[in-house]
């Protein structure tokens, strides 16, 4: 007689457990703070892009109709993800590193690689570019976490196990200076110390690879132009109308927020006095027509976005999914320190650097890949959901629980 095999987490289950199963929600800590973000991106890209398109002689709405198609698309995927586990991913993170090394090297092959302002970032699918390194980004983050699942005891005592991934951070990052993008190699590199330092490597050996890797971006930052950015984000306003330029302009439009902001669509700024309004410097525009409670409203979104997913990595861990865990708090350092450092730049506390505002700045393949990461998250609670109902559902009830159950029958 063939036996029937009851899956865990089915209805079968459930009704053996003598429970009906739950519908599992999505966990809104993480879904309303990146859906509040999307939405806010939307209005600023529409309010930031309109000059810009119509100085380009398109159509006034054109980027935020872009921005809106990208973001459409991601949510398509990220529904998809619902049905894919987290163990699909944790079996294929292996060829991941060589997925993202191959998608970092396509742009510079000739005829495949689109040039946008000296840098050869992008691929060109149909109307759109697609920036290469947005997906290579959760690349190395699934490969990493399913490295550290498998390494997280040698990673914590030997050094030549933490080692490992520095190699792969200088490889991406060689490829990625010769496009040239050094946010992007400095973003990647900081994901892997970030996950590396989070599977319990030693201080002395965190140590000793930062010693090695300072003087290899210290060295890509004597490049001239970099030079000059370094030189005059330390004193901007020495040379307000060249290297300076893109600074002063942003605090002039940080400063005329104050408080409530001067209103949606009332920007002076963005009107071709600041560069990249509509991506690279959105969140100046975003400070000036909603001031500074808009500014904390956004770093509030952030802080609790950011957070909710590093306790989701937590709890993964406590139950033993290490590589949920990992991919979960990479997912977070990601959207935390790239949030971080675009926003950074834009109050001038930091170097100028060509990173966008995860879920905010224009940008067709930042805000897709986000969408798509976030999905993953999801992903990762509803598992943990679901198998903690399970689970809470299979435990034998208490011999009292039994009795009155048996007297209801009766």
């Amino acid at each position: 007689m063939k036996r029937s095999i009851v899956k865990p987490g089915s209805k079968v289950q459930a009704r053996h457990a003598g429970t009906a199963p739950a519908r599992i929600a999505p966990d809104y800590w993480v879904l309303v703070p990146a859906l509040l973000l999307t939405c806010l991106g939307l209005v600023m890209v529409g309010s930031a892009s309109v000059a810009v398109a119509e100085g380009q002689g398109v159509s006034a709405w054109y980027y935020l109709a872009r921005h809106a198609i990208f973001i459409g698309l991601g949510i398509v995927l990220a529904l998809s993800l619902r049905i894919i586990p987290i163990a699909f991913f944790e079996r294929v993170s292996r060829p991941m590193l060589l997925l993202a090394t191959l998608a970092l090297l396509l742009v510079l092959v000739p005829g495949l690689g689109h040039e946008v302002n000296g840098s050869t970032r992008w691929i060109r699918l149909g109307p759109f570019n697609f920036q290469v390194v947005e997906a290579a980004k959760l690349m190395v983050i699934i490969y990493l976490a399913g490295y550290l699942a498998r390494k997280s005891e040698l990673v914590q005592s030997r050094f030549f196990d933490t080692f490992k991934p520095l190699i792969l951070a200088a490889t991406l990052s060689l490829i990625l200076m010769l496009q040239p993008d050094m946010g992007s190699a400095a973003i990647i590199t900081a994901i892997i110390f970030g996950m590396v330092w989070l599977a319990g490597a030693a201080w002395r050996h965190i140590f000793v690879l930062g010693a090695l890797a300072l003087p290899a971006f210290g060295w890509a930052a004597m490049e001239p132009y970099r030079l000059r950015r370094i030189v005059s984000f330390m004193d901007p306003w020495s040379d307000p109308f060249n290297s300076g330029f893109q600074l002063t302009q942003a605090l002039i439009a940080v400063g005329r927020g104050e408080w409530l902001g001067v209103g949606l669509g009332a920007s002076i700024q963005k009107l071709f006095y600041l560069p990249e309004a509509h991506t690279d410097f959105i969140f100046a525009v975003l400070a000036e027509e909603f001031g500074f409670l808009g500014v904390m409203l956004v770093l509030g979104l952030f802080l609790l976005l950011v957070t909710r997913i590093m306790v989701i990595g937590l709890m993964a861990h406590r139950i033993g999914r290490p590589f949920a865990g990992f991919l979960a708090y990479g997912v977070g350092i990601w959207i935390g320190l790239q949030a971080l450092v675009s926003i950074g730049v834009n109050l001038g506390v930091l170097p100028t650097k060509g990173l966008t505002l995860p879920l905010i700045s224009s940008g067709g393949s930042s805000v897709l890949m986000t969408i798509i990461a976030i999905a993953v998250v999801l992903r990762v609670k509803y598992e943990l959901d679901r198998d903690g109902q399970v689970a809470v559902a299979g435990k034998p009830r208490s011999p009292a629980r039994r009795l009155a159950g048996a007297e209801g029958r009766a």
